[in-house]
């Protein structure tokens, strides 16, 4: 499945990679779980656990990558780079309606 294809589904989990305090200046996401990179492998349990596809994501794309290719690593099933949240976000806004 694509990105696009696991939006229009409706079925999935969004995990925002940046630091808490990126939210509070840049904004968010309504619905995605906030674990920073630097928790990512601390908590990767709890992310593994997840039975739903996972769209990772942050400011550019590259932590939410990095973030990835550690998860597949360690056996995440379904996870994708959803890159920068306000690119996300339009993504999400054109494939799901308004968030």
């Amino acid at each position: 499945m694509s990105l696009t294809e696991v939006i229009k589904s409706g079925n999935y989990e969004l995990i925002d990679v940046r630091e808490p305090m990126e939210l509070e200046m840049d904004g968010n996401i309504e619905g995605a779980k906030n674990i920073p990179l630097g928790e990512v492998e601390a908590r990767k349990d709890e992310i593994l656990s997840i039975e739903k596809p996972v769209i990772l994501f942050c400011r550019s794309g590259n932590r939410s990558g990095k973030a990835l290719d550690y998860l597949n690593a360690q056996g995440l099933r379904e996870g994708y780079n959803g890159g920068g949240w306000t690119e996300l976000k339009a993504n999400l806004e054109a494939n799901q309606g308004t968030f």
